[in-house]
Formats: structure tokens, C-alpha cells, sequence
């Protein structure tokens, strides 16, 4: 039985989410991801989203790197030690290294520090609270990608078609305004990447979360923290080994939760200074 059974299927989308206004997310489950980069490249292909400039950078069988302006799905590859795995791992000696591929995409944060930071409003939550960038507003100033506590939101350099504005992955929202699902997991072909209402792709997550526990992956946990100051995300993730591993912050945190200590000390400042200059001049 494939893992997304109950949920919109990566291969048909029978709601018109959109329409009902039902938040909506991802569920990631790199214990069936084969590493095929089909993600990649389907959304490379339905977003016209340009070449990373076709550069190895030698680090495994990955050229993509990271997610960025030109990346909005990343497969990483990992070699990681074969106990930490457990039934996942190769067969062999269990000192061999062995593969763990994760598909990351922008998290479509509940608290999204790069919309809090748009001084533009070129980043809106739509109807299906996923974070947008709407390029035709955006003007460049890179605030979003400072703000961004998973370092997705990027600008694109010159000569790339628009260069110096911010991009990431837009939820494939045009292909949800006509009852499609994104394209990266329309084209997974084992059911990695499963797209569905919010509510309904956290029970699968839990779900799927006992699975694996209960075939051998004590350690394996839930990426989607609710507890911070981010508030959860639309792209959960089943981890098997710690998120720091995988390159994802254990605690996220959005960068606004520290503006009122700011305004309070440059108030405390200001406060203090104009106390000193009304001393200078009484004792004048």
C-alpha cells in the first residue's frame, strides 16, 4: 500500500484545494526517496525555473548543492554510518557508509520570517497558506533572504532571468488553482513526496512515524516544529537520524521574536540619553 493511501494521490488531484481554502502541506519520507531527482527536474520544468549552471561540486552525486533561486526542490545525498539506519542500512560490514536521500523544499512556514520582513508585500500567504513571492512586486532587497530561518529564499544572479530579485517555491499554486497537485510530487515515483490537506497529511505523518519505529528506527522523529517560534510548517519531514545530520536546524526560530528585546533596549537608549542631556543642561 503506498504511504499517501487516504491522501491526494502524487498522481491525481480529485480536490480543487484552492477553491475550498483548505491549508494545505507536504509530507517527506526519504526511507522510500530512491534518489532519482524526478522532483527536481519536474519542477525545474513546469516552474521554467533556470540551470544551476551545471557545476559538480564533487560532494557525492549531488551538483545541485542546496535549495536556492534556481533550486526550489534539492534531493540531498547523504553517506551516513550504517548503525545510525538501522534496517535502512545496506547489508555488509556496519561500518560501511550507507544512502539516505532527502527531497528539502521551502517549509511554507505558519510564522514566516521572510514575509514579516517584505517591505513591499511582494510575499503574501494565500488562500492555501503557502508563502508566495510575487515577482513582478518584488524589488530586490534581500531582506526575505536574511529573514529565512532555513536559508531557502535566494536571490538569482546576473545573467539568470530575474536576476536580483527573491525566489523559492510557490507551492506550484497555479497548478493548485486548477485541482493539480505540485509538480515535483506528481512526478515522485514512490510516494516520497505526498501533497494533501494539512490536517490529514500530519495523521499520515504520525502514521508512517509508527511504521518506521516499529521496522527498527528507534531515533526516527517528526521535522515540524510547532514548539518555535516558526509555528509548524506545510512541509513536514520523517527524519531517521537527528535534523542537524540532514542540515535542518534543531529549533528553527523566525527572526521577528527578537524585535521587541530590540525596541526595548533602543528605547532603554533613547531614554538614557535624553535623562543625560537634561542633566547636562540642569547642572550647566
Amino acid at each position: 500500500m503506498p504511504i499517501g493511501d487516504g491522501l491526494a494521490s502524487p498522481n491525481q488531484a480529485p480536490h480543487r484545494y484552492r477553491d475550498e481554502s483548505v491549508p494545505v502541506g507536504f509530507f517527506t519520507d526519504p526511507t522510500v526517496c530512491i534518489g532519482c531527482k524526478a522532483c527536481e527536474v519536474a519542477c525545474k520544468e513546469w516552474n521554467g525555473v533556470p540551470d544551476d549552471g551545471y557545476a559538480f561540486t564533487g560532494d557525492s552525486y549531488d551538483n545541485t548543492g542546496a535549495l536556492g533561486a534556481s533550486t526550489w526542490r534539492h534531493v540531498k545525498f547523504l553517506e551516513l554510518e550504517a548503525p545510525s539506519l538501522g534496517e535502512l542500512a545496506s547489508p555488509g560490514d556496519e561500518t560501511d557508509p550507507s544512502w539516505l536521500f532527502l527531497s528539502d523544499v521551502c517549509k511554507h512556514c505558519e510564522v514566516a520570517g521572510c514575509l514579516e520582513a517584505c517591505p513591499t508585500g511582494a510575499i503574501v500567504r494565500t488562500e492555501v497558506a503557502s508563502v508566495l513571492v510575487q515577482d513582478d512586486v518584488c524589488n530586490g532587497c534581500g531582506y526575505c533572504v536574511v529573514s529565512c530561518p532555513f536559508g531557502v529564499v535566494d536571490r538569482r544572479p546576473e545573467p539568470q532571468p530575474g536576476a536580483g530579485g527573491a525566489f523559492k517555491c510557490t507551492f506550484c499554486y497555479d497548478r493548485q488553482a486548477d485541482g493539480l497537485t505540485p509538480a515535483c510530487a506528481k512526478a515522485c515515483p514512490t510516494e516520497s513526496i505526498v501533497f494533501g490537506p494539512l490536517e490529514r497529511v500530519r495523521e499520515l505523518a504520525s502514521r508512517r512515524l509508527g511504521e518506521v519505529r516499529a521496522a527498527g528506527l528507534s531515533e526516527a522523529t517528526l521535522y515540524d516544529p510547532v514548539d518555535t517560534s516558526v509555528g509548524g510548517t506545510h512541509a513536514v519531514f520523517l527524519l531517521p537520524v537527528q535534523p542537524g545530520a540532514l542540515g535542518l536546524p534543531p529549533a528553527p526560530e523566525s527572526p521577528t521574536i527578537h524585535l521587541r528585546a530590540a525596541w526595548t533596549s533602543a528605547l532603554a537608549t533613547a531614554a538614557a540619553c535624553i535623562a543625560a542631556s537634561f542633566l547636562a543642561f540642569t547642572l550647566l
